[in-house]
């Protein structure tokens, strides 16, 4: 599996903070043991979001782009190296 891009990543962080943020104002949790399953349960969820995002942008991107060269870069390649 390839490593999330930047973007990827900050979205998986964003989901993180923005879910532990909204659940602990929701439940009102004030124990230790409380907190640390909501802090996990945003955890799994970022890890959620930037697999599944990764997962999506693979998709999207053609074989081309997944190599990293594509027909139209491969040709300027040739004309440089003349």
């Amino acid at each position: 599996m390839p490593r999330p891009s930047a973007a990827q990543f900050c979205l998986g962080s964003f989901t993180v903070v923005a879910t532990t943020v909204a659940l602990l104002a929701v439940s009102g949790a004030a124990g230790v043991l409380e907190v640390a399953v909501l802090v996990g349960f945003a955890l799994a969820l970022g890890t959620v979001v930037t697999v599944l995002s990764a997962s999506v942008s693979a998709r999207s991107a053609g074989p081309a782009d997944r190599s990293g060269a594509s027909p139209a870069g491969a040709g300027r390649e040739y004309a440089r190296q003349r």
